[in-house]
């Protein structure tokens, strides 16, 4: 993880939605920035701040398929840089293909916002243990 080699976008607010490579029952989501030790203005203002976390079987824009909420969660820059959420409704009867992050808002930079890594935790539909 390198300073400025991140998903990026313009302002406080943002998502991404993340086409898994097969259907996963998700457990968890990680997110990353870097840490004011490493960045070059010695903050950490572009990070992100609250953050919701979508699924859908067919695709966030799906004509009647329905999101589920799995979460809402702060990261928090004074923790550590890389922070692990655990999903809410973990049991719901199916896995999902798509995870959309929402970006609500970051810790003040009102230009631009940067995630440095997101990973997605849970088992393959057809995996077992």
């Amino acid at each position: 993880v390198s300073p400025g080699r991140c998903w990026s976008f313009k302002g406080h607010q943002g998502q991404v939605v993340i086409r898994l490579p097969a259907r996963v029952h998700l457990t968890a989501i990680t997110v990353q920035h870097i840490t004011k030790d490493i960045s070059p203005s010695g903050t950490v203002i572009s990070a992100p701040k609250d953050i919701t976390v979508f699924v859908s079987l067919l695709g966030m824009d799906a004509d009647g398929e329905e999101e589920s909420l799995l979460g809402t969660f702060t990261y928090h820059v004074e923790k550590e840089p890389m922070q692990t959420f655990p999903l809410k409704n973990v049991l719901l009867p199916r896995a999902f293909s798509y995870v959309k992050l929402v970006v609500k808002s970051n810790w003040g930079n009102p230009w631009y916002t940067c995630i440095y890594r997101v990973q997605v935790h849970g088992r393959m539909e057809n995996q077992t243990d």
